[in-house]
């Protein structure tokens, strides 16, 4: 179990009836707030449907009455909880994880159940119910994939005409209804990998990982696209390319994105996770608007835009919120939806926003072999050896963000590997070979041994 969600090696870690358990625990705390109705939705997985039939086993003998959606993406579950007005909801998917492995993602009230709340959901003492029920939803229902995939065409009636956009399903849940929705948009759309196969075998389905992403950048630059854009496995992460075949990452999308709310308010607040670049936070103070650094994690980076009352969040995996997106949930169709929209509005290709962002060198995210015990150790040595330099600005927002006069480094604990998480970003390539040397150094100091 993570921090967010439970994931695990389906048959090892994470068997039948583990999900039977988990949605007869669901129903108890569920009816304990007085809770009964639910969606419940898998993603393409060779062992969802099974998965997917023990979970809903449980939360029957737990008396919950459950709308049953089928095969779809994670943003499916949450327009359907919205949409109906139902009381939560859960997910049958293992997001990004490699193939053998499967998950739940839960939704109660309108919010993720995460941190304590799942610890507590779990650890509960679960008890059966009478008034159990499931139905499988007809496609004309108010929560069903065509009222989703219509919710989502509708708002892309506006999106500018004379685009190409290849999109690349990676096989997973998304392909689903790509179809259904690319015929109803403005513009040409070619689907790559859209059959659903929880093999992936085109690529693995994370884009935040460049590798990923090679297939969508030889489609786009072979057919003169003006686009490229990639999903993962439940489609709750995007990843974009432009007509160059240039990676436009995240930070970058998320500034794209929040162009036309810092156009029209003063003092909007913008949220973004630590491993962003320093272009989006001085952009978006530039541009009179109000930069937040939240810690990285897809809940914790939604918790600090509803704190901070912003329009919309993102970090460098790939969740993009919108405030105003079901629940204020992480839809990366949705986003898809907003880039193109942007797009218009802005009245520029995507390279053309791109090139018009200052230059920097960068790393990708490092991840770095370290034993358990020592992570948070190490990180906590590094900070108190450079509290006393000078030209050196330290934030503690998630581990150690490191500002110097060449740029920035970041420092972190993994949440979830025996690894501390790096990421290093300079004007220049010269700034970003001495930023790399000084993190390095740092954590020689610290006993920890490694190349970045």
């Amino acid at each position: 179990m993570r921090s967010y969600d439970i994931r695990g090696r389906v048959g090892s870690q994470l068997t039948a009836n583990d999900a039977y358990a988990l949605g007869l625990a669901y129903a108890t705390v569920a009816r304990a707030q007085r809770k009964r109705h639910i969606a419940v939705n898998r993603d393409g997985r060779l062992t969802s449907a099974q998965l997917e039939s023990a979970l809903l086993a449980g939360l029957i003998a737990g008396g919950m009455c459950v709308q049953r959606l089928g095969l779809g993406p994670t943003p499916q579950l949450y327009f359907a909880v919205f949409a109906g007005q139902l009381d939560g909801g859960i997910m049958v998917t293992g997001s990004h994880n490699p193939p053998d492995q499967n998950g739940f993602k839960l939704v109660l009230n309108g919010a993720p159940v995460c941190g304590s709340a799942l610890q507590g959901l779990v650890a509960t003492t679960p008890g059966e119910a009478p008034g159990g029920s499931v139905r499988d939803v007809d496609e004309r229902e108010v929560n069903s994939a065509k009222s989703y995939t219509t919710a989502l065409a509708w708002m892309g009636m506006g999106a500018p005409g004379q685009l190409h956009v290849i999109w690349d399903c990676g096989n997973g849940a998304v392909g689903a209804l790509i179809g259904a929705l690319t015929r109803r948009l403005p513009g040409r759309h070619t689907l790559l990998n859209a059959n659903v196969d929880g093999r992936f075998p085109a690529h693995h389905p994370d884009p935040a990982v460049a590798a990923n992403l090679r297939q969508l950048q030889a489609a786009v630059l072979e057919q003169g696209a003006d686009l490229g854009i990639a999903f993962d496995g439940d489609g709750d992460r995007i990843g974009v390319i432009d007509s160059t075949g240039a990676i436009v990452w995240p930070d970058q999308l998320l500034l794209l994105l929040a162009l036309e709310a810092l156009e029209t308010h003063s003092d909007v607040a913008v949220v973004a996770d630590v491993k962003s670049s320093r272009v989006l936070f001085d952009e978006i103070r530039r541009r009179g608007g109000r930069p937040v650094m939240a810690p990285s994690g897809y809940v914790r980076v939604r918790a600090a835009m509803l704190r901070e009352n912003a329009p919309l969040a993102g970090e460098m995996s790939g969740h993009i919120f919108f405030a105003d997106c079901w629940h204020s949930t992480d839809d990366a169709l949705f986003v898809a939806i907003r880039v193109l929209l942007a797009l218009g509005r802005q009245k520029c290709s995507l390279r053309e926003f791109r090139e018009s962002l200052p230059p920097t060198a960068s790393t990708p995210e490092l991840r770095l072999p370290c034993p358990e015990h020592r992570k948070a150790e190490v990180v906590s040595e590094v900070a108190a050896r450079l509290a006393s330099m000078e030209d050196v600005s330290i934030d503690m927002t998630d581990g150690l963000r490191v500002t110097t006069p060449d740029g920035w480094w970041l420092l972190r604990a993994s949440g979830t590997e025996p690894k501390l998480t790096a990421r290093c970003e300079a004007v220049d390539s010269a700034g970003l070979a001495r930023l790399q040397r000084a993190l390095l150094t740092q954590l020689a100091q610290s006993g920890v041994q490694c190349r970045v």
